[in-house]
């Protein structure tokens, strides 16, 4: 099963994401200090005016000497503790209570609460009224115990759970959510598709091939590493161009003593000498050409064609065949594969070459399945050490520490080999065969 990353990897994911939290922690802290504040509120409503009024009442009674009546009025007279033992208490009502009444000299006993959610016994007609009009809803019944005085009962409005505040917090968060986030991903939008222009320009790059500047877009930061890079393309091709200029006068100003050196060894009289420099003036020669073809390979002038493989190697093979060397294949199945085919063709020349000078001959066996085509060249020579099946595709690398031209070059035909098949989209793997020999297989991918 795929998991899911938590944090997302674009950087419109990231953006949204950082904002959302933030609002999200923000609207948390906002609607704590909503509650507390409705808390506050709630209880000095349910407190204040129950002081005010009962120390009113009681300083009427002592001025007039009148009790106050058990039977209607806001504040009324009981024997005992009249509120039922099943109501909800609010202990916070009690304490903020008795801290009003000391503060109107009123000294109290014991005080008992109790939320009732529906009025279960009758009302004055007065306190119904004022109940229904301005707090619908629960009541909070109080009995405040006054020392050899009895207990004095009223009745405060109560508000219930925040409900309502709760939906007015969640709709005020989605407002801001909209408000917040649209912009944020209008902007971050804004500045990720450039930048994702830029990346799908910077992988489609290839040297030596014509391509259209990148569009300078989004913000100014953005414009400028745009512009930036189309410099830098034109400043690269300019370079290549260059370099180009420079390996083709190199090339021109070595082959040209090298032919001429070709002519002055007709006039050695000793045949083997005579051989022995022709010899090395060609070795020069394909030298010159590897470097070349090697420094070059960034940007061919051949351009990918629909190519048969199995003939492609037949080519090759039937080449050998005709200098008398022992190199098989069985003409197989046709594939069309796309790819540049001289440049492909000297990268199969060179590994039946390297499998001709150490193993006497080789084997080509062409196979492919449905997502790659594979060139198999094997021989039974020496091998390679394990240790040194990557060492030998590094330029100039040799086994032989003698540097005998008569068994290899200077070391670039693997270089070159490998260079050529992963331009292609392709790899070269090398591995020893049982019994002796190496095997080196070309993978090439099917489109």
């Amino acid at each position: 099963m795929k998991r899911i990353p938590l944090w997302p990897r674009s950087m419109m994911g990231q953006m949204a994401l950082v904002v959302a939290l933030a609002l999200f922690l923000a609207q948390a802290i906002n609607f704590g200090l909503a509650l507390r504040d409705r808390s506050s509120f709630r209880l000095a409503q349910a407190t204040r005016p129950v002081a005010t009024r009962v120390a009113d009442a009681l300083e009427r009674e002592a001025q007039t000497g009148r009790p106050i009546p058990q039977d209607r009025g806001r504040i009324r007279r009981a024997s005992a503790n009249p509120i039922p033992p099943y109501l909800t208490r609010r202990p916070e009502v009690q304490d903020e209570l008795r801290r009003q009444l000391v503060e109107q000299g009123v000294t109290a006993g014991r005080i008992d609460t109790g939320v009732r959610p529906v009025s279960d016994e009758p009302l004055p007609f007065e306190e119904r009224r004022r109940l229904r009009d301005k707090q619908p809803g629960p009541t909070l019944l109080i009995a405040i115990e006054l020392p050899g005085k009895g207990w004095v009962t009223t009745i405060a409005p109560w508000q219930g759970n925040p409900r309502r505040l709760f939906w007015l917090l969640a709709g005020q968060t989605l407002i801001l959510y909209v408000i917040m986030l649209l912009p944020v991903l209008w902007a971050t939008r804004r500045i990720s598709r450039p930048l994702h222009d830029l990346a799908a320009a910077a992988r489609r790059f290839r040297p030596g091939v014509e391509a259209e500047p990148v569009e300078e877009a989004g913000p100014s930061d953005v414009r400028a590493v745009i512009g930036a890079y189309n410099a830098l393309g034109q400043r690269v091709t300019a370079m290549l161009d260059e370099k180009d200029q420079m390996l083709g006068a190199i090339g021109h100003d070595l082959r040209t003593p090298l032919a001429a050196l070709r002519v002055r060894i007709e006039s050695v009289e000793d045949e083997e000498d005579r051989a022995r420099m022709a010899d090395t003036i060609d070795e020069m020669n394909r030298t010159l050409d590897d470097i070349l073809s090697l420094a070059r390979l960034g940007r061919p002038s051949e351009q990918p064609t629909e190519t048969d493989l199995s003939a492609l190697i037949d080519a090759v093979v039937d080449d050998f065949r005709e200098l008398g060397h022992a190199v098989d294949y069985e003409d197989g199945q046709r594939l069309i594969v796309r790819l540049r085919p001289a440049l492909m063709r000297r990268a199969v020349r060179n590994l039946i070459e390297n499998a001709v000078k150490y193993g006497g001959g080789g084997e080509v066996l062409l196979t492919s399945d449905s997502g790659a085509v594979r060139i198999e060249v094997a021989d039974r020579g020496p091998g390679i050490p394990a240790e040194q099946l990557t060492a030998v595709f590094d330029p100039f690398t040799r086994l032989d520490p003698s540097r005998n031209r008569t068994t290899g070059g200077v070391g670039l035909g693997l270089t070159l080999a490998r260079a050529i098949v992963r331009e292609a989209g392709g790899d070269i793997a090398l591995a020893n065969r049982e019994g002796g020999g190496l095997s080196a297989t070309i993978t090439l991918p099917r489109r």
